[in-house]
């Protein structure tokens, strides 16, 4: 009986021990308020994150909802202690309001979050016809 409680107590001390070696993402916000926007004029945020783990971060890919909005993100490991960003740009077409998400693709426990950009796409004001 001890050896069975021993054996467990390893195990569980050895499954702890790994969980706490992994890479941890902390992003400064997880949601961008772009507020109004005007019609055809594309924006971009840059989501700032800090690796809160042990171990470096990869981020293996970021996928977006459609073609309006596009990524760049750090490709470089980001080191425990480091900062590392994921940028995106929305491309502001179609008048109304938005909510586009950006999913990080990662090593950390979870494998991915996602990010949000919101606001309004407003029209632009016509332009006076010349004479």
């Amino acid at each position: 009986m001890k050896v069975f409680f021993s054996a467990l107590v390893l195990i569980l001390g050895l499954t702890t021990v790994s969980f706490a070696q992994k890479g941890v993402l902390k992003f400064k916000e997880e949601t961008h308020k772009f507020g109004k926007v005007p019609q055809g004029t594309p924006v971009t945020h840059e989501f700032v994150f800090t690796n809160t783990g042990s171990d470096p971060v990869i981020l293996s890919n970021v996928t977006v909802s459609c073609g309006c909005t596009t990524p760049v993100w750090s490709k470089d490991p980001v080191l425990p202690g480091k900062t590392g960003s994921v940028k995106a740009t929305f491309n502001a077409q179609a008048a109304g309001p938005f909510n586009k998400p950006v999913t990080v693709f990662s090593n950390t426990e979870g494998g991915s979050i996602t990010l949000y950009l919101n606001g309004e796409v407003v029209p632009k004001a016509a332009k006076p016809a010349s004479k």
